[in-house]
């Protein structure tokens, strides 16, 4: 039988049976006292909430032993909720021993091989010229090898995939070489490492997978945050490898500042014109991968669905070119 997939949902009420992978799966009480199941399930075309209303004991029992990762299956109707594609469930269960399930089907994977995209900064970072910027992201690399091959960006939303925090970077790399290029005052070899740099705590944010799904943010992510805990770590390093001052601070400042506002955890706005454009590279990656998401299951011709990221917007699909 052929597999439905995220991107297949299509009609309003529709009852759709098939298996997916537990994103998050969690029991909730709601506004009537009662408990509900609240779940995130996905396959390698995106994710979809789901809810299960008014659950009891017995059926709470049956789901003990569910946990993020796992691969379940589902009988559900589709429906809407803030323009989004959800479903009620109905019913649901583990595999049987006997249905066989080919794991590609579920794990969601940046679009190019990790292996290569590593090459490719690697590349990057030996053709530096500023030997402390080399070494600062020559350490990077090398003390976060293993993570980097499979972790995600985020938990949901863009990048939120197998090696997608390696694809994020990987991209904005090629977009600052570009950059570079028409404007000759930014140096090259400071923004390439701030690009490498800007991220690379999240491997230590978050608790991810060997399939890139994050279960749960670390003590110390939840208290401090990449950033923060990015400047802690370049603090070290430049003490290690005996980097200036000013080459520091400046790395921390774009580490900060990155984010741009306070609301999203930026203390301070750029300073220096490459770490205005780091914010610049970080913001046109997320944003275009969400839209690439988005109009990836949409009709030509047709508008895709809200994406809360993007104020809601429906993004249109081309049909005629």
């Amino acid at each position: 039988m052929k597999k439905i997939f995220v991107t297949d949902f299509r009609m309003i009420d529709e009852e759709i049976e098939d298996f997916f992978m537990v994103k998050s799966f969690a029991i909730k009480v709601g506004a009537n006292k009662k408990q509900y199941l609240d779940v995130v399930l996905g396959d390698k075309t995106g994710d979809v909430t789901g809810k299960k209303w008014d659950i009891t004991e017995p059926e709470i029992q049956s789901f003990e032993g569910i946990k993020d990762g796992d691969i379940i299956k589902i009988r559900a109707a589709i429906t809407e909720w803030n323009g989004m594609k959800q479903l009620k469930v109905i019913k649901l269960r583990k595999p049987l021993a006997t249905e066989v399930l080919d794991l590609v089907d579920f794990v969601k994977a940046a679009p190019e091989p990790a292996a290569e995209m590593m090459a490719y900064i690697r590349d990057c970072v030996e053709k530096m010229k500023d030997k402390d910027f080399q070494m600062v992201c020559t350490r990077l690399l090398d003390d976060n090898a293993v993570k980097l091959m499979y972790y995600p960006a985020a938990s949901k939303n863009h990048h939120a995939e197998m090696a997608g925090l390696l694809y994020h970077v990987k991209r904005m790399l090629e977009v600052a070489q570009k950059v570079c290029q028409v404007y000759g005052n930014l140096n090259r070899d400071l923004l390439m490492t701030g690009v490498i740099m800007h991220d690379i705590e999240k491997l230590n944010e978050m608790d991810a997978n060997e399939q890139g799904i994050v279960s749960s943010y670390t003590f110390e992510g939840q208290l401090l945050g990449h950033l923060i805990q990015g400047v802690k770590v370049i603090d070290r390093l430049a003490l290690e490898l005996g980097i200036s001052d000013e080459k520091a601070i400046m790395l921390e400042h774009m580490m900060i500042s990155h984010h741009y506002e306070a609301e999203y955890g930026s203390p301070k706005k750029p300073l220096f014109p490459e770490a205005e454009i780091l914010h610049y590279l970080d913001m046109i990656d997320a944003k275009i991968y969400d839209m690439e998401e988005a109009l990836l299951p949409t009709e030509p011709g047709e508008f895709s669905e809200r994406i809360w990221t993007m104020d809601n917007r429906r993004l249109y699909k081309p049909s005629g070119f």
